[in-house]
């Protein structure tokens, strides 16, 4: 299409007279026969003869204002600058239909689940040499409607800007055409209106189908957080398609329509209430009240926004900070940091809530406390944002904890190269082990508490094991030493469950000095016998309820009292069981074998709501 100073006249036809009746004959106020006709879906033609029209009444305009002066100006002269004015207000103002109905017929039936295939659908190489998709047929822009036009090569991935011809570009070109001319005449402020209005309109579609509708802040704070969760999943899919997509295809077809600055103009005074819109859910979680449970999803967000600025930027920026593109990017930047600090403040919380947590009521047969589950797998989440974690969290982790006396001191000399995550996670971890310390002194048996310790230091060893990422982070000194305080526990319990079983069966206090019997006192041996039989039945009857959940740990602990239990027993029973067997009722101290004493110890640690009856041969 020609441009208005590069247009031919009509110097074969005739003159401004021709044009004029040309623009008279689409006067819509005029005419039944314009009103119900469109130019553009007409001949290509007569589109031409218009413009043509148009460009010849514009020249005719700056010739008569500009030629004579006012004071040399004759009644013709007067009449033919009246009749040359008229014309092209009624030829912008048709000019002005025309574009009006070109944007609203190339309002795309639009497709986001298209936009949301992932980059790994197709690879830029093979995109980049693909032909286009094949359009609707007869989508022109002469006809009531569209698809998108799409870039094969643009279009699939949302890990950058994709741009997509949201028009045609045949209509791109009639629309560029309409501007030119309108813009000459000085219906720049028109022309930006009616595009302002039809796009607006465009984008308000768009972000609907997205699933991205208006919402306030107070709204979006009231909902449950399971039902946020999804949002925000959606949001992020969204989001990237509306800034990578949607808002940079506007502002690319913005500038193939108007010159600068107006093509700004006009792209703000499209997107503004949509990119408000899009920012207002992410706004409302970062300024929402703090739980641990929504830490991961902020997380997310942040991502995501982290992911988008620079093509936020690339899209919104402007020299001006008063602009309201700028105040779009800076909005969104303020939208991030307030979700970091809303993470930060998070963690921050949580532990404190982890150092504090009140419950006093120990836990049935020692088992892992809730508490430890629940923060060994916070931890595991955690560790998965860690290069994100690592820009937001401060170096020594213990300055956000609240003061407390009595709480862990970490020891910064023995973690030299550690992460700034890898402390917070070691620092966690203290705080947990500092917790169980003080639930284990509610245990009114020593070796529950010791059983107790052991089982939960032991699952947090094992958490860290199982997860090669928070292994690295919190690493193998760190890990000998949580080791070292399980394995520590284990030897505490043995040493106060086993110590006195074991005293019952030593030989001091047996033997009668003087004696011509064989030396050893059969009352105080018979003695002995009742008391190892009443302490092996009262520790089975409470560590048979006791439970350590993890098998190995289980079979490690059997293993280890049994090779003390079971060889002082073989030697007592061997040394002294003649003495019981030649007296009376040798089977009321003689009740164990060996064997019966092995099968026992299965028992133990097994976590039964009753303890089982011993097992006898």
């Amino acid at each position: 299409m020609e441009s208005p100073e590069n247009s031919v006249g009509f110097d074969s036809d005739g003159s401004l007279e021709t044009a004029e009746r040309i623009i008279l004959r689409w006067d819509s106020t005029a005419s039944e026969e314009a009103r119900g006709k469109m130019i553009f879906q007409s001949d290509r033609d007569e589109v031409d003869r218009f413009l043509r029209a148009v460009d010849e009444i514009q020249r005719s305009v700056s010739s008569l204002s500009f030629s004579s002066p006012p004071s040399f100006s004759s009644a013709a002269t007067d009449d033919q600058e009246v009749k040359a004015n008229s014309a092209l207000q009624i030829a912008m103002a048709r000019l002005e239909e025309e574009f009006r109905n070109i944007l609203l017929s190339q309002t795309s039936v639009f497709e986001p689940d298209s936009l949301f295939l992932e980059e790994s659908s197709v690879s830029c190489e093979d995109s980049t040499d693909a032909p286009p998709e094949e359009e609707q047929e007869g989508s022109d822009s002469n006809s009531g409607s569209s698809r998108l036009t799409r870039r094969r090569s643009s279009y699939r991935s949302t890990s950058s800007i994709r741009e997509m011809d949201l028009i045609s570009p045949e209509a791109v070109s009639d629309l560029r055409s309409i501007v030119q001319r309108m813009v000459a005449a000085g219906y720049s402020r028109e022309c930006i209106q009616v595009y302002g209005n039809v796009r607006k309109s465009a984008m308000d579609t768009i972000l609907k189908q997205l699933g991205i509708v208006k919402i306030s802040i107070g709204d979006v704070q009231k909902l449950e957080w399971e039902v946020v969760e999804g949002k925000i999943r959606k949001w992020i899919r969204a989001a990237k398609v509306c800034v990578r997509i949607v808002f940079s295809s506007e502002k690319r077809l913005c500038s193939d329509l108007f010159d600068e600055p107006m093509d700004a103009t006009c792209f703000m005074e499209t997107v503004k209430t949509s990119a408000l819109r899009l920012f207002t859910f992410p706004e409302a979680i970062s300024i929402s009240r703090r739980s641990p449970e929504k830490l991961f999803k902020i997380l997310d967000l942040h991502d995501a926004m982290g992911d988008m600025m620079p093509d936020i930027e690339a899209i919104f920026d402007s020299d001006d900070d008063s602009s309201s593109s700028r105040a779009v990017y800076l909005q969104a930047g303020e939208i991030q940091t307030r979700l970091a600090e809303a993470a930060r403040g998070i963690l921050s919380e949580f532990e404190n809530a982890v150092l504090r947590e009140p419950s006093v009521v120990p836990v049935p047969g020692g088992t892992i406390h809730p508490l430890t589950r629940y923060v060994m797998n916070y931890i595991s989440l955690i560790s998965d944002y860690k290069q994100t974690l690592n820009n937001l969290i401060v170096s020594d982790p213990s300055t956000g904890s609240d003061p407390n006396p009595n709480a862990p001191v970490i020891d910064f000399t023995e973690l030299d190269g550690k992460s700034p995550l890898a402390l917070h996670l070691i620092w966690l971890i203290m705080v947990l082990h500092f917790n169980l310390e003080e639930k284990s002194h509610h245990y009114r048996d020593a070796s529950l508490a010791h059983i107790f310790i052991m089982n939960n230091i032991h699952y947090i060893v094992q958490k860290v094991k199982g997860s090669p990422e928070l292994r690295e982070m919190i690493g193998d000194h760190y890990l000998r030493k949580l080791t070292g305080i399980f394995r520590h526990a284990a030897t505490n319990y043995q040493r106060s469950t086993w110590v006195r079983v074991l005293n019952s069966l030593r030989d001091e206090g047996l033997h009668v000095s003087g004696s011509f019997s064989s030396g050893v006192s059969r009352s105080a041996l018979r003695e002995r016998f009742k008391a190892f039989n009443a302490m092996l039945e009262d520790v089975h009857r409470s560590q048979s309820t006791w439970s350590v959940p993890d098998a190995q740990l289980r079979e490690e602990l059997r293993i280890s009292l049994s090779e003390h239990l079971i060889p002082a027993y073989r030697s007592f029973l061997g040394r002294f069981r003649g003495n019981i067997e030649s007296g009376r009722h040798p089977e009321n101290y003689l009740k164990y074998s060996v064997e019966d004493i092995d099968r026992i110890v299965l028992d133990f640690f097994e976590g039964y709501a009753h303890p089982p009856n011993l097992r006898r041969r």
